[in-house]
């Protein structure tokens, strides 16, 4: 099959990819000059584990191309995706200026009968309005279709080539059909293909991230209520994940979620619902949680040093808002890191993918390791905000070694608390009583 896939940013890539994987023809389209330039040389813009040898292998096999000639990638498409970005507006809601930019510049040029599917996450609505918007340009008979992209970052091949299930948007059956046959190579092993409304299917995507947002601020808020009263919340998740109606995903206590989907799509579904008179109450919750879980190890900072940081050093290890991605979009570290150079501290950073993102908008603000145990030269402290692989068996010998003293500030739960203590470090976490000559922390 044809395929025309506008945008070829983190889901544009990773779905066009996957397709060419299945056989497909596909076309990647980018505003982005030297973007496509650099995918046409091979060169990846983001890190996403598998996907160089995906777009290498299908790129030399004729089966996946890049331009910037939106016309002549639709016009031979039996599918034209679009998957441009819809970036946070200033209330919240999504803001779909690029997207009707993109359905302007391809009305001209699309063929009888092609079928256009938003991947893009979209407020409900949208798809009726690229209808209404390609009637008013073009005569010729055309389906829109939504189909909510499901993909986690560090996981998306996997969870592309493996889905859970594909959800499609559709208002006639015979589109249905053409989407359930170009799925239909990923979808061997009896996973759902799901047709219902475009509606619906704009509302599951949004509906989804939020659910999981709620389940990660509430057992971030039962782990600072666990400090408060003495328990451990690792036991606590231990004792309720084991509940069937509960279960244990994403319920990791730490310091907040971040990245391009949960915090845009809770607010968007927020904006989405106050736009119907209908007050979000548990959505705003939610991101009221998250933005107040993000302060959580500052505070912990704060009270280990008495607010006075002026002249300290600190190592940051993990930039990215969560492992196997370069991705620091409302990351976490990013909002302590601003913390300490505001309160005078001197910070060396140390991420195995996300250090050079972080360093087109630091600069020489901070210092940037080539290695973890690098960072920890001379520092006065460690803080762990992303949960890379790498960080979970160090060498603790060598960190105490090179630590000027042996303080941790652990927003990922990564070390057992009384191994610390034994070893001699102060070990802060999430949750969990402090441990070495530390005291007990209010959050």
């Amino acid at each position: 099959m044809e395929i025309a896939m506008i945008g070829a940013g983190y889901v544009g890539l990773v779905t066009g990819t996957c397709f060419a994987e299945s056989g497909n023809h596909v076309t990647c389209v980018d505003i982005d000059q030297s973007k496509v330039d650099r995918l046409n040389e091979g060169v990846i813009p983001i890190y996403e584990p598998g996907l160089t040898e995906l777009v290498l292998r299908n790129s030399k096999a004729g089966r996946l191309k890049f331009t910037t000639d939106i016309a002549a990638a639709v016009a031979s498409a039996r599918v034209v995706y679009l998957a441009v970005g819809t970036p946070q507006g200033p209330d919240g809601s999504a803001n779909l200026s690029a997207l009707w930019s993109v359905v302007e510049s391809i009305a001209p040029h699309i063929q009888d009968d092609v079928i256009i599917v938003t991947k893009s996450t979209v407020p409900v609505g949208t798809n009726q309005g690229i209808y209404d918007q390609l009637q008013g340009l073009n005569k010729k008979r055309y389906h829109v279709a939504s189909n909510p992209e499901f993909l986690k970052e560090g996981a998306a091949i996997n969870d592309f080539m493996y889905p859970d299930r594909v959800v499609v948007g559709v208002r006639d059956e015979e589109v249905a059909d053409a989407l359930r046959e170009l799925y239909s190579p990923f979808l061997r092993t009896d996973k759902p293909f799901l047709s219902m409304s475009p509606e619906s299917a704009e509302l599951t995507k949004y509906v989804a991230n939020a659910l999981l947002a709620t389940k990660i601020s509430f057992i971030n808020e039962m782990a600072n209520l666990c400090e408060k009263m003495s328990g451990d919340i690792n036991d606590v998740r231990r004792g309720i994940g084991h509940d069937q109606r509960i279960g244990f995903a994403f319920l990791f206590p730490g310091v907040g979620y971040g990245g391009s989907c949960f915090p845009k799509d809770v607010r968007a579904l927020a904006a989405m619902a106050k736009k119907h008179h209908l007050p979000p109450t548990i959505l705003d919750a939610v991101d009221q949680v998250n933005d107040r879980q993000k302060n959580v190890l500052m505070q912990k900072v704060d009270q280990h040093y008495s607010g006075s940081l002026a002249g300290l050093r600190f190592a940051i290890w993990g930039l990215a808002f969560k492992p196997k991605t370069d991705d620091i979009r409302e990351s976490p570290a990013l909002v302590l890191i601003d913390q300490l150079l505001e309160k005078g501290a001197s910070v060396c950073v140390f991420d195995p993918e996300a250090a050079e993102n972080v360093k087109a908008d630091y600069g020489d603000r901070l210092e940037y390791a080539d290695q973890a145990m690098e960072a920890l030269e001379g520092a006065n402290a460690l803080a762990i905000n992303t949960e890379w692989d790498m960080f979970r068996h160090p060498e603790f010998e060598e960190m105490k070694s090179k630590l000027e003293s042996p303080v941790i500030f652990d927003g990922r739960n990564l070390y057992d608390p009384t191994q610390m203590a034994a070893l001699g470090f102060t070990y802060y976490s999430i949750g969990r009583p402090a441990v070495g000559d530390a005291s007990g922390i209010e959050v």
